[in-house]
């Protein structure tokens, strides 16, 4: 009998890891077309559950956050039509309040999902987050609000369960000024009955597009003075045809790219209105760049300079631009300091570049001009870097998505051939990341 069974088993076949295989020492020259941002687009797709007619979105970029968002909203019964990168959306085939775990647990839009629900069935069902490792990342800040507007919320077996007949306005203080609370509750108050003021709220571009395409479905919402979103319910939203805004994160990464890489980028589509910090900091750094009338030409100097800097909420410097950042700073020659004020836990991925040969060391102190909500609590949230260190080649995984790009970076200036693996994640947020570095004169491929 066990003869038997031995000889009927299946012998399962190990699922091949997947690779990009880096060849470091090119200058990359030429253009870049920027792509719709990831976290415009990924809201934007929710947000288009609200209306009661079919939304059309353009520019929606080919990445695997998109793709995963799609496929979790026509999990709910949504229709949904993509062509190239035209997204349309008909949520009139929406039909359930569950949300499927199997189907939500790559990215955390899942819990943008509440205020749709409850607005069409006056309950949701939530399973709990995916997404990047880069830190706990509490909800507390969107239940909280929520529940403010009336929503009764439960948590149990590894979902969150929400309910209310009818949402209502509330004056809701953020104690955090986080980019996921505001959205979420951004889409609830649309259609809550009353006005809803919302301070100490994220004013990222990616919102303030959101908030266009909500007000071209017919939404009344207006931000004032002081990081305040003033939002008046309507009955109803309407469809609508919105074009989602160019990737600051990827017009950042390729900035650096031909910084890193001596070589000269022209960027097409980046705007210099959402990328003005960034340019700041890099022009300290002595990145040269010259904004043209439809994007931006990175170049690269033969020395860059140290500096001290700190991530902070829009319109500060960008936690996700922080990653590249680094990796440019480890050619600065002296002594640099980078203060997270975002995310406690988002300094991981530089292991890694000290086994390329980076000299960087963490601190759990605030090591920046002012303290932040991480002091005391031992987070390694501080990082001090000493260059120019030059690097060489080796194998490495990626951890998170804007770790990603940093580990590229690495893999493109080094010496020799490096092995980058985990490359799924970093194509959740960069469409078609080897043909572009391959138009730029990359030695790179995917094994």
């Amino acid at each position: 009998m066990l003869k038997q069974a031995v000889k009927t088993a299946k012998v399962r076949t190990p699922v091949k890891e997947r690779a990009f295989i880096v060849k470091g020492g090119n200058p990359l020259r030429g253009e870049v077309i920027l792509n719709g941002a990831k976290n415009a687009a990924t809201k934007q797709l929710v947000a288009a559950l609200l209306a009661d007619e079919p939304v059309v979105l353009h520019n929606v970029p080919k990445i695997g956050d998109v793709t995963a968002t799609i496929e979790m909203l026509e999990g709910l019964g949504v229709g949904i039509k993509v062509d190239g990168h035209t997204v349309t959306i008909d949520p009139r085939t929406l039909n359930t309040s569950q949300v499927s775990a199997a189907l939500s647990r790559k990215n955390r839009i899942p819990i943008l999902l509440m205020g749709p629900l409850i607005h069409r069935f006056g309950e949701a069902s939530i399973p709990s987050l995916g997404g990047c490792q880069i830190g706990p990342r509490p909800i507390d800040i969107h239940l909280e609000g929520l529940k403010q507007m009336g929503a009764e919320i439960s948590e149990g077996d590894g979902y969150y369960k929400a309910k209310s007949k009818k949402l209502k306005a509330a004056l809701i203080e953020l104690r955090f000024p986080s980019v996921g609370a505001t959205e979420n509750l951004m889409l609830a108050a649309v259609k809550a009955k009353g006005t809803t003021v919302i301070t100490n709220a994220a004013v990222e571009p990616e919102i303030l597009d959101t908030a266009k395409l909500l007000q071209s479905m017919g939404a009344i919402i207006n931000l004032e003075t002081n990081r305040t979103w003033v939002i008046e319910g309507v009955d109803r939203l309407g469809g609508a045809e919105h074009s989602v805004i160019p990737d600051r994160i990827e017009a950042a990464s390729f900035g650096i790219a031909a910084a890193l890489t001596k070589g000269e980028i022209f960027v097409r589509h980046a705007k210099q209105d959402d990328l003005l910090t960034f340019l700041n900091a890099i022009r300290r750094v002595g990145v040269p760049f010259k904004v043209e009338e439809d994007g931006i030409l990175f170049g690269h100097a033969d020395e860059y300079r140290p500096v001290t800097l700190e991530t902070d909420t829009h319109p500060g410097f960008m936690t996700d631009w922080q990653q590249p950042f680094v990796m440019l700073l480890t050619q600065a020659k002296g002594v640099s300091i980078v203060h997270e004020t975002i995310f406690e836990d988002r300094f991981g991925y530089t292991e890694s570049l000290v086994k390329m040969g980076a000299n960087i060391q963490l601190h759990s102190d605030c090591l920046g001009s002012k303290e932040c909500r991480f002091k005391h609590k031992n987070f390694l949230h501080s990082c001090i870097i000493s260059g120019s260190t030059p690097l060489k080649s080796a194998e490495i995984c990626i951890p998170d998505l804007r770790a990603g790009f940093s580990y590229l970076l690495a893999a493109l200036m080094a010496k020799g051939e490096s092995r980058v693996t985990g490359v799924e994640l970093i194509e959740r947020g960069y469409e078609d990341i080897i043909g572009k570095l391959k138009k730029l004169g990359a030695e790179i491929d995917a094994e």
